[in-house]
Formats: structure tokens, C-alpha cells, sequence
């Protein structure tokens, strides 16, 4: 299993041009951005997609404005990127024991490399992958990757393209973000998640206490349920964790429709609006994107959205780091094993090395 290629867009800080403390709307002119533009980018050193015009060269125009809910409008300009030979420079190598209790070893990044569980291929695409060459005895764990991201971020626009993500029996893959300091006090998103064979991406959001998903909310996915009732209570230890989830629409956000679609872009945006969450499988991603320029303003209603009115998107969420791993059975993997249609029993599932040559994440494709 392995994410074919890891490649983030960029991480793009939330950059008001606008007065919103003061109740005050400002839509600046096409000169004004251009030169604040020129002001910031000068020290960025960041390429896009090749062959896109180079953020210095690029004109940008009202229309790649946000526009906040008061009106007023603000641009997302580009703070990190994580791509190519650089990529795993920037992110630890989690060893620890599985929180969520999966039959996984997760590797150092010595290890990790000499095993082939993660790597940079020579045309930049970055791998991550469970290991798919050991024939295991029952009950033994599965070595496999979870990396953190050395910085943490406040809010931001954070953008995934990636080529193929893990699905099959007994796999479950996430691309999240979690806060740092006591779990689940400074919230986790999940941005891609899900087990066996699903067809549906989950995102899902975890936090401490008083922090609710709106029924009412402007997104396109389903509310996750448990014995027929809204999982809307996202408190972490409340509902055996369940937190508060969304599941896509589309079959072709996560597992097999999605790898035979080319893949896609994953968008999360975090902000004081609250947290909205996009998926474009590869036809159908914007051109803002494909461009440089994104603005979710543009892209219609998210398919997952947690809103203010219900949970404070800054205080329950704090000072995240940015989390790829692939784990096997384990809490929800593994309890949800009987009922997947999958065969056997998850820790016999576990043992054939050849039930996870899907398990790996790819990132860096350009668009």
C-alpha cells in the first residue's frame, strides 16, 4: 500500500487584504495585490506545477479573491511546499505503538528507506508504503510508515495531490492533521480517511468538549451515523471516539474508483469561517488550482464543513502538524472486519504479503 505520489500543492497561508476587525470592506485594485504580491514572493523561492508560470511572473486579479462572509476579501498566498527529493526533510518518522491499537510496526527512517516503506522516485514522485514483501505468522505485526511534519500550522489553506492512496482488507490509510499538546484537547481533521475496500472518503474531526457539526451546514456529503443517529458531537472522548464525521458523495474519493480515476487533489481549508473540506478526483480539478492561484470561493459547496456556530475552528484547533500512516485491522480496520465482506479474519488477512501491493500513497504529480 503506498500513496503513488505525495505531492502538496503548497500550504498556503490565509492573508487578509481586508479590515475585518474594524468592520471595514476593502477590495483592493489589481495594482495593490500586484505590488503586495511582489513584496512577499520575492522571498519564497517556490515553484508550483511545472510548466505554470512562476508565482514572480503570474498577474493575479480580483477574481482570485476569497471573500469572507461579511464581504470582505482576502488571497492565498503560498507559505510551504512539500515535493520532490526535499520531501521527507521535513517530516519525523513516528515509532511509537499504533494509538489506534492497528497490528503495525512503524518504522524509523533508516529503516523505513532500507525497506523500500518510503522513498523519492527519480522523477520526484514520494512514496509511503506498507510492507508488501513479508509473509507474517498470525498476530504479527506488519511494518509499515507514519510521518509528522516538522512545523505546525495555525489556520491555512493546505492542498494534496496525489496519484493513488492504500485501500483493501484490512488497510486503513489516513492524511490528517493533529494539535499539539494533549489529544483531543487541540482538535485532529481528518482529511483522508478510510478502511478495506470503501468507496467513500471520510472526514472527520475530533476535539474536546462543546464543539458540534452543524446538521444545517452547507456540504454535500452524508453525516456519519452510529445505530441510525448524527455522529454530530465531535468530542474525542465522548461516543468511543467516534468524533464528528462526514462521508463523501462520490465513489471516486477513495479506494479502487479513485486510484482507476488518476487520482486527485484533497483541499482543506482552516480559517476563523471554519473547516471545509474539497476533493477533485484528476478530470475534474479546478483550474485555479491547476494554475497556482486557488480559491475556494470558486469551488462550490465542500463535501465536509464545520462551522463556526457550532465549534470555534481556532480554539479547538491548535498548533497542527500535518500526519501521513498506514496502519492494518485495529480499531476500526479490525472492528469493522466481519461486516467489510472481506475474507477471513483481519489478522489472517494480515499474514500474505501480496494482499497489500495497494497500500502505498503517491505524491508529487504535476498537474
Amino acid at each position: 500500500m503506498y500513496y503513488d505520489q505525495l505531492f502538496f500543492a503548497a500550504f498556503l497561508i490565509h492573508t487578509t487584504l481586508a479590515s475585518p476587525n474594524f468592520g471595514r470592506s476593502f477590495r483592493p485594485s489589481t495594482n495593490s495585490i500586484r505590488s503586495r504580491i511582489r513584496s512577499i514572493l520575492p522571498s519564497l523561492n517556490l515553484s508550483w506545477f511545472p510548466p505554470s508560470p512562476t508565482l514572480q511572473s503570474r498577474s493575479y486579479s480580483p477574481s482570485a479573491l476569497d471573500v469572507n462572509p461579511n464581504g470582505t476579501t482576502f488571497l492565498w498566498l503560498p507559505e510551504d511546499e512539500y515535493s520532490g527529493s526535499t520531501f521527507f526533510d521535513n517530516f519525523s518518522f513516528y515509532t511509537g505503538a499504533d494509538p489506534t491499537h492497528g497490528t503495525v510496526n512503524f518504522l524509523n527512517a533508516t529503516a523505513a528507506f532500507s525497506e523500500g516503506l518510503a522513498y523519492v522516485q527519480d522523477n520526484g514522485v514520494v512514496i509511503m508504503k506498507g510492507d508488501n514483501t513479508t509473509t507474517l505468522d498470525e498476530g504479527v505485526n506488519r511494518n509499515s510508515v507514519r510521518i509528522s511534519s516538522n512545523k505546525q500550522y495555525n489556520t491555512g489553506l493546505f492542498i494534496l495531490d496525489t496519484n493513488q492512496a492504500p485501500w483493501g482488507c484490512g488497510v486503513w490509510p489516513a492524511f490528517w492533521t493533529v494539535g499539539g499538546g494533549t489529544w483531543p484537547l487541540t482538535g485532529e481533521i481528518d482529511i483522508i480517511e478510510g478502511v478495506h475496500d470503501n468507496e467513500h472518503n471520510q472526514v472527520t474531526w475530533h476535539t474536546g468538549p462543546n464543539c458540534t457539526l452543524t446538521p444545517e451546514g452547507n456540504f454535500t456529503g452524508t453525516i456519519v451515523q452510529t445505530n441510525g443517529v448524527n455522529n454530530t458531537n465531535c468530542d474525542g472522548d465522548a461516543n468511543d471516539n467516534a468524533g464528528c464525521g462526514v462521508t463523501e458523495w462520490s465513489r471516486a474519493s477513495y479506494g479502487p474508483f479513485f486510484d482507476q480515476q488518476g487520482g486527485g487533489v484533497f483541499a482543506m481549508k482552516w480559517d476563523e469561517n471554519g473547516i471545509a473540506v474539497w476533493s477533485f478526483y484528476r478530470a475534474a480539478i479546478p483550474q485555479d488550482i491547476q494554475a497556482g492561484s486557488p480559491n475556494p470561493s470558486g469551488w462550490g459547496n465542500p463535501v465536509a464543513a464545520l462551522e463556526p456556530g457550532g465549534c470555534d475552528p481556532i480554539s479547538n484547533f491548535v498548533n497542527h502538524s500535518i500526519i501521513f500512516d498506514i496502519t492494518f485491522c485495529g480499531d476500526w480496520a479490525g472492528n469493522s472486519y466481519a461486516t467489510s465482506g472481506c475474507p477471513g479474519t483481519c489478522s489472517e488477512q494480515l499474514m500474505e504479503p501480496s494482499n497489500f501491493d495497494v497500500s502505498s500513497i503517491c505524491v508529487g504529480i504535476p498537474i
